[in-house]
């Protein structure tokens, strides 16, 4: 398959054991399948440097891979708590370890995981979803809203010798075209789960601290 990263730097080598443990999956490195989502990921950051969309190879044969959006979305969130902190407070403290252990998946035998990517609008997602404003049976409609992206996370030395760069279709991306872009897609992505969460479809029932 074909993959892009998205870059501030024109130079990269992936490689196994770096990046942060804070990132929504953890250390590895982090790939979409689409385009234009790598493009406006290469500048969204306030730098205003333009950046870079590096295109890869990937080749999934014999490699194991834990696809989110097959799995209950819960799992997905208990993820995002096991390397992101969604709240300060001691409940929450508390309350995501139960959490975590009731629904989060060992993914220690995974060498690629697949899912949704929690920039500021998902994670505003997640935010939300533990101070018990959001309902469970609106959370899969609030995933795809804007097509906010999907992504890869390479895990294992194995999956990162199954990917080759074409550094010759490596792409420079002008940041303000693209960091306009995000920011539009970002803005009205909240715009849109603030409607939904106001919604009647919002019933606001099955919430965080019920599902424990």
């Amino acid at each position: 398959m074909i993959v892009y990263h998205g870059s501030p730097n024109q130079d990269i080598i992936p490689t196994f054991g770096l990046g942060e443990e804070k990132h929504d999956y953890g250390k590895g490195f982090y790939l979409t399948e689409n385009i234009e989502l790598a493009k406006e990921w290469a500048v969204c950051t306030p730098n205003e440097v333009s950046g870079w969309v590096h295109k890869y190879e990937l080749d999934l044969l014999d490699l194991a891979v834990l696809d989110f959006e097959q799995e209950n979305i819960l799992s997905w969130l208990a993820e995002l708590m096991k390397h992101r902190q969604a709240d300060n407070s001691k409940r929450y403290r508390m309350l995501s370890e139960k959490f975590i252990a009731k629904y989060g998946i060992d993914t220690s035998g995974y060498d690629v995981i697949k899912g949704w990517r929690a920039n500021a609008s998902y994670f505003y997602i997640a935010k939300a979803f533990v101070r018990d404003e959001i309902d469970v049976e609106i959370l899969e409609e609030l995933m795809i809203l804007d097509g906010l992206g999907v992504q890869y996370c390479i895990k294992t030395e194995k999956a990162y010798a199954k990917l080759m760069e074409l550094k010759e279709e490596m792409i420079v991306v002008n940041y303000q075209e693209f960091n306009q872009k995000y920011n539009e897609r970002d803005i009205s992505a909240r715009e849109n789960m603030r409607q939904l969460i106001n919604s009647d479809k919002n019933k606001v029932t099955k919430v965080f601290s019920t599902l424990i």
